[in-house]
């Protein structure tokens, strides 16, 4: 691990870099609504925008599901970057600033796939993306090199692209691409644990999707036998804007209700894309930012990605703010990439380390050889009582062997806004202490229903110059201590059952699909093996390290809504559910950290 020299003002959303070239073109042409012909007819419309200029250009593809109107340099104009805290952040501006490709001698064509906008519908659009490469390397201003820009949605699409091996095109830049295991990026990226959260009815309530409202048809017997046990799961019930979703039986954001009807892996899916990694031949530059682990698709996805691909890649790890929309933010270090695969420039990025990754606490950029990074130091913390997070477990025939139980009630939100927690923190820490990587929490407990969520929270506490004594007022440890959540994980205790051939002890792999589930025995001691989303964060000496435990968030809006739609809520137990946690030395419940060492 290497530091990144530090600039005043840097920010997690800006990585580093000494790259830039001169803007060579002032003029730009214009070729809007251009429709493009499929390999079955069907025609899908896109934007091209050039220099206006003489010559052949290499081309940047942004495509995605998303409305193209509102991606290009005029929407840009109205709307001008908005930080993650404006009240105008909106998720889908993703395809890329168009100006400063295209003064730096790029085409920039966006566009969305058959059925989306006002790109013709029928047939499928398996191969839309490919076809589209295929027809911009043949246009009379393209050189015949062709890369991909674009977040999210319009990252999915690059990898999708990529496993086609489209001939002319070069090079990737996925960055906040989607899950990697199955359709749509798949279920266990998106819903880790299986526990169902709304961000997919954010954004569709947002009408980010092109979508429109037929007549119900009727569902096929299985799918109409799954539809009735939706309409009576009282966890779905609790939530009007849900049990309405499911009620239009499809009509409205189909995605997300076959997903509420269905809500399991699919083995077979997952088996598939493992199978396609090696698809993947372009050079691809992948990442996302600590604020992924809200919605946890992007931040799962990236780091699956840069694990299974074998091509050329690139990991680049952002702060906690989510990226300015339109999205704009670290362009140099996209050009370096493009630059280097359609251009032939010698930029160098392929002679750094190949991670980059934004160390909060710290507030500085820093490079590995690697995800998790080769020289981690694997650190169990152990739950005790009192709050407590420790070293080492109880001594055999010791006092504290039989520890018993902590305990917390949850009621359901229809009775209370109240989250009840359990919290385990460290004594103030000796020194700093760097965590990066993906984390997990083995946990023994039992709960009297058949099943719960479990949340686990992580969190930076302090500082702390307090010392804990019997004395009055140093009893308990300050109630105004500063706490700043670093990430989360989450496991639906029915959705138990590992896959031990795939999991690692850092990163549990839960099968998730619908013949793994089992309910809870009420009463019954579980061993539950908890991912929690990767993240990187120095503890400064004095602060502390600490752990809740609850089983319930909320929307922090109304009607179902909430006030960022990539922070959204999640969907909880309709009962009122006791949960015991238990930290004796038969039942060693534990935090396992990636602790890096210093220098």
């Amino acid at each position: 691990m290497t530091k990144v020299n530090p600039v005043l003002g840097s920010s997690g959303e800006r990585p580093p870099s000494d790259y830039d070239r001169a803007p060579e073109f002032s003029g730009m042409a214009r070729d809007i609504d251009v429709m493009v012909p499929m390999r079955d007819g069907v025609k899908i419309c896109v934007d091209v925008y050039r220099p206006e200029a003489s010559g052949k250009f290499p081309a940047l593809l942004a495509f995605a599901i998303y409305n193209k109107d509102f991606q290009g340099p005029d929407y840009a104009e109205s709307l001008p970057p908005q930080p993650a805290w404006s009240p105008l952040w909106t998720g889908p501006l993703e395809a890329g600033d168009t100006r400063f490709f295209v003064s730096r001698g790029y085409v920039h064509v966006i566009g969305s796939p058959r059925g989306v906008g006002k790109s013709e519908g029928g047939g499928s659009r398996q191969w839309d993306c490919y076809d589209l490469i295929e027809w911009i390397a043949a246009q009379p201003w393209c050189d015949g090199n062709v890369g991909m820009v674009g977040i999210s949605g319009f990252g999915a699409e690059q990898l999708a692209a990529a496993k086609q091996q489209p001939p002319h095109l070069k090079a990737i830049f996925p960055f906040d691409s989607r899950g990697a295991y199955g359709e749509l990026g798949g279920f266990r990226d998106e819903y880790p644990g299986g526990v169902l959260h709304m961000f997919r009815y954010l954004v569709g309530h947002f009408s980010a999707m092109h979508q429109h409202k037929g007549p119900p048809g009727d569902l096929p017997p299985e799918r109409e036998a799954l539809w009735r046990e939706a309409m009576a799961n009282p966890d779905y019930r609790m939530y009007p804007n849900i049990f309405n979703l499911i009620a239009q039986k499809g009509q409205h954001m189909p995605p997300l209700f076959q997903m509420l009807l269905d809500p399991f892996d699919n083995a077979a899916a997952v088996e598939k894309s493992e199978a396609e990694f090696d698809r993947i031949k372009v050079p691809t530059y992948t990442g996302s930012g600590w604020y992924g682990y809200t919605y946890k698709t992007h931040l799962n996805g990236c780091q699956h990605w840069y694990r299974e691909i074998k091509s050329p890649k690139k990991l680049l790890l952002a702060g906690p703010a989510h990226v300015e929309r339109p999205y704009h933010t670290f362009h140099n270090e996209v050009l370096r990439w493009h630059d280097h695969w359609l251009k032939g420039i010698d930029t160098g990025v392929t002679k750094e380390p190949p991670v980059k990754f934004w160390v909060m606490g710290a507030n500085e950029w820093r490079t590995a050889s690697d995800w998790p990074l080769p020289e981690t130091q694997w650190t169990k913390l152990y739950l005790s009582s009192w709050e407590r997070l420790m070293p080492e477990t109880p001594a055999p025939s010791s006092a504290a062997e039989t520890l018993p139980p902590d305990s917390f009630v949850q009621m359901p939100p229809t009775q209370t806004t109240a989250i009840q927690r359990l919290r385990y923190m460290t004594d103030p820490l000796p020194q700093d202490v760097l965590v990066a990587g993906p984390i997990s929490l083995t946990l023994y407990a039992s709960i009297d229903q058949d099943d719960t969520n479990w949340i686990v929270i992580l969190k930076d506490v302090g500082p702390d110059v307090s010392v804990m004594s019997v004395r009055e007022g140093e009893r308990e440890v300050p109630k105004d201590l500063h706490e700043r959540e670093l990430t989360r994980g989450w496991l639906k205790a029915s959705n138990r059952a590992l896959d031990e051939k795939r999991s690692k002890p850092w990163w549990p792999w839960h099968r998730l699909t619908r013949d793994a589930a089992k309910k809870v025995a009420p009463g019954e001691i579980v061993e539950y093996r908890i991912q929690i989303l990767s993240t990187a964060n120095l503890f400064r000496k004095g602060h502390r390290i600490c752990l809740d435990i609850t089983s319930l968030d909320l929307p922090t809006g109304v009607a179902g809504a909430t006030n960022a739609e990539y922070v959204p809520y999640h969907i909880c137990s309709s009962r009122t559910v006791l949960h015991k946690v238990y930290h004796d030395r038969a039942r060693p419940s534990h935090l396992l950290l990636p602790v890096i060492p210093e220098g």
